[in-house]
């Protein structure tokens, strides 16, 4: 009897370990959450997360409660391109957003060749995304009609605006940030007015050596907003997403300021999150921001390569982690974090 209890301990013992180290795993997650997916976007509603990521010729939607198991998530392709016209090619850096109870999806397309890029709307009016009509609203853009790519919108106040990547003017060498307010969710009121370009250092790495005739651009793409308390902070990535040293930097205003006066703005001289070569991650940037389910962690989510001089191509995958906040009010995005590490999922995941 004394064996047979023993045993049965044992086998209990064994049970509770297994269970154990199974609760552990069920309760953690690696990078990154899928094997590609450049510029990832995510927004929460009701209880799921909606993602997109660049396609190319479609715009697709994931939608999932458990943002870490994005890979057993439900999908959906919601457009596709046209065979030809001003929308038809690259579609770059899909976002979807929420206006007046309606979605939208902002993203960018060519006709084939890069100067003719712009950026363009879609709407729907169903409560899900994945479900409803999407109409084409056309083109979002200021008068001046210039090269745009990586639109994003927010609103402040009541206020509603889009801020992009764009060329000062009609040929290729440098990217900027612009804003501009929104008279409705597809139609630009105002002028352009540029917050950001690369200044530093840090934001000139970008040489193209199959180039020549470019040999090198200078780059401010990918801006993101980020709003906590009266803060609003512009995140955007600096230098060429073909180099490892695409990295994210910050710019920032105050709630109810003058947004369309750049003097509003404050740009900061110094990347906030970079690649870390021991961890194997590379060129981490075009990032979005999210919420655990239970609102209580702030969560960024970025596309990196694995290793080294990998460009801007299809090994880009996305990758998320929880971050934190400065004593001066600046978000501390810390270091990307390793593939091979365990990272908690989001408080408040079932």
């Amino acid at each position: 009897m004394k064996g047979c209890f023993g045993r049965l301990l044992i086998a209990g013992f064994s049970i509770l370990l297994a269970w154990g180290v199974c609760g552990a795993q069920e309760n953690t997650f690696h990078n990154p959450l899928l094997p590609s997916g450049p510029d990832p976007w995510v927004i929460s509603r009701d209880g799921f997360y909606y993602y997109m990521n660049s396609m190319g010729s479609n715009l697709t939607i994931w939608k999932t409660r458990d943002i870490t198991d994005l890979a057993h998530a439900e999908k959906k392709m919601v457009w596709k391109a046209p065979a030809t016209g001003p929308y038809s090619h690259d579609i770059w850096a899909p976002e979807l957003h929420i206006f007046d109870g309606k979605w939208y999806i902002y993203f960018a397309a060519d006709e084939g060749k890069n100067e003719s890029h712009r950026i363009y709307v879609l709407e729907n009016s169903a409560s899900d995304p994945l479900e409803g009509e999407w109409v084409f609203k056309g083109k979002v853009g200021d008068a001046t009609d210039k090269w745009a790519i990586d639109a994003t919108v927010f609103e402040d106040r009541g206020k509603k605006y889009i801020v992009w990547s764009g060329w000062e003017g009609d040929t290729d060498g440098e990217q900027r940030i612009y804003l501009a307010h929104l008279k409705n969710p597809w139609t630009v009121d105002s002028k352009r007015v540029m917050l950001s370009y690369p200044k530093y250092p840090w934001e000139h790495v970008g040489d193209l050596l199959d180039r020549p005739e470019m040999p090198h651009v200078n780059v401010n793409e990918g801006p993101e907003i980020l709003q906590h308390g009266d803060d609003i902070f512009l995140v955007y990535s600096g230098s060429a997403c073909w180099t490892d040293y695409y990295e994210l930097g910050v710019v920032r205003a105050k709630s109810g300021a003058d947004l369309l006066n750049p003097a509003s703005w404050t740009k900061y001289d110094h990347p906030f999150f970079k690649q870390d070569r021991e961890a194997h991650v590379f060129g981490p940037g075009h990032n979005g921001f999210f919420k655990s389910p239970d609102g209580k962690q702030d969560w960024i989510i970025y596309h990196a390569n694995p290793e080294s001089q990998q460009g801007c191509g299809g090994h880009r995958s996305p990758r998320i982690q929880p971050f934190t906040w400065n004593a001066d009010g600046t978000p501390n995005f810390g270091k990307p974090i390793a593939t091979d590490v365990a990272i908690p999922k989001p408080s408040g995941q079932q």
